[in-house]
């Protein structure tokens, strides 16, 4: 993936001084009017908010290292991952891992 060369870097001081300045293309005082209530009304609305996430399922620990290959999968199988959207690796990767574990404990 190419590196986003229109990224910008400022410190809190920085940011602060153009907030002084009215720089900043936040609406502050809507920030500041709005009410806890309305806050947590926002969220719970948000769909990318995860809800109550069960952490006990979570994996500790580094994730294994992955290894480049080139593999040939059927068209409408690779069609229905990219069709999910960015990340579609991602999920190739998941189903397979999935399907490993679910052998592991199968095997021993």
């Amino acid at each position: 993936m190419a590196k986003k060369d229109d990224t910008r870097r400022y410190t809190a001081d920085e940011l602060a001084a153009m907030r002084r300045r009215g720089e900043s293309r936040t609406e502050w005082a809507k920030v500041n009017a709005t009410t806890e209530a309305q806050l947590e009304a926002s969220i719970a609305a948000d769909p990318d908010e995860a809800h109550e996430v069960d952490w006990t399922q979570a994996a500790l620990g580094m994730p294994p290292r992955k290894q480049d290959i080139h593999i040939r999968l059927d068209a409408d199988v690779l069609g229905w991952f990219k069709n999910t959207g960015k990340g579609y690796q991602t999920r190739i990767n998941n189903v397979l891992r999935a399907f490993v574990e679910s052998r592991k404990h199968t095997t021993g």
